[in-house]
């Protein structure tokens, strides 16, 4: 009967521990950004990192490089837990304050801009790894100077969006709806997306274009300002081995080469038609171990009778 039940035991961890393995190999991406209207560093990324278009592009490449625009998913912190205001800085809000970002919070008039008018708007945020969380989306307040700094009473208090998100994306995209205030000239959308699963928060900022009078810059704007676009899927899928933050959890993930398989977590069986077959395949392995390993060691106590 010890033999049995050891054998059993070992068979039902290896069970587990095939499914396991089999349950967390895979490669997903981190994390998003807003792509309706485009974010700053969607805009950028979709002109092209090597050879951008816009000189506000061309300006942040030849200031932080490229590795900023091939991670344009990666706008976060960690451990934000909700504690927005008193992790990102005046000034800071666009980067989420991390240095490698600096480069967004730029206060000029050159950064591409969607045209917008008031009234009902759909949002559109691409989710290269979906979590489960809140996205919030604020507004300038009427009277906002794009050539200072974006400033936490900068944004109205109140949303003109906000939605609960879980990992149930549609072609890779979150997709809701929201409502703009009458506004004139340029202002910026604030996007937060504050993890429920994880402390982690992700931030963008979307510059819109509501027409009519404009604070006038310090810099100079181009003649025909840019039109800001979002970056397409087979873009994304190119540029996925040069990212450096190829990971579902908590920002990039320094032991794992950019690019290559990473494990994610194995709430993943039950969001994937896949995971039930999985487990059940490791299960049927399992048994057969166990098998196995209960038929070597029946022969081995008839061989020590012997």
């Amino acid at each position: 009967m010890s033999i049995k039940r050891n054998a059993l035991s070992v068979g039902v961890v290896g069970a587990a521990c095939l499914a396991v393995a089999l349950t967390t190999a895979g490669t997903a991406n981190a994390h998003g950004t807003m792509t309706n209207p485009p974010s700053r560093i969607a805009s950028c990324y979709a002109e092209g990192p090597e050879h951008p278009v816009s000189q506000v592009c061309k300006d942040l490449v030849a200031t932080s490089g490229t590795q900023p625009l091939y991670d344009w998913n990666e706008v976060n912190i960690a451990n934000a837990a909700g504690n927005h205001q008193a992790l990102i800085p005046d000034g800071r809000l666009c980067s989420a304050n991390r240095d490698k970002y600096a480069a967004l919070d730029w206060p000029r008039t050159d950064w591409a801009a969607t045209a917008v008018k008031p009234g009902a708007f759909t949002f559109q945020f691409r989710a290269t790894a979906p979590h489960l969380g809140t996205q919030t989306v604020y507004i300038t307040k009427a009277g906002y100077n794009p050539t200072q700094p974006l400033k936490w009473a900068d944004l109205d208090p109140t949303p003109v969006a906000q939605v609960q998100v879980d990992r149930n994306t549609v072609n890779g995209s979150y997709s809701y709806s929201g409502t703009l205030p009458q506004r004139t000239g340029r202002q910026v959308l604030y996007t937060i997306w504050q993890r429920s699963d994880s402390p982690e928060a992700f931030y963008s900022c979307s510059d819109v274009d509501f027409g009519g009078a404009a604070t006038v810059s310090s810099l100079a704007a181009p003649a025909t300002p840019a039109v800001a676009a979002a970056p397409s899927d087979a873009q994304i899928a190119a540029d996925a081995s040069r990212s450096t933050v190829a990971h579902h959890g908590h920002g990039g993930d320094p032991g794992a080469p950019a690019g290559q398989p990473v494990p994610t977590a194995s709430a993943a069986v039950g969001t994937s038609a896949a995971g039930p077959l999985l487990l059940a395949g490791a299960g049927a392995i399992g048994v057969g171990w166990a098998t196995m390993v209960l038929r070597r060691r029946r022969l081995e106590a008839v061989r020590r009778d012997v």
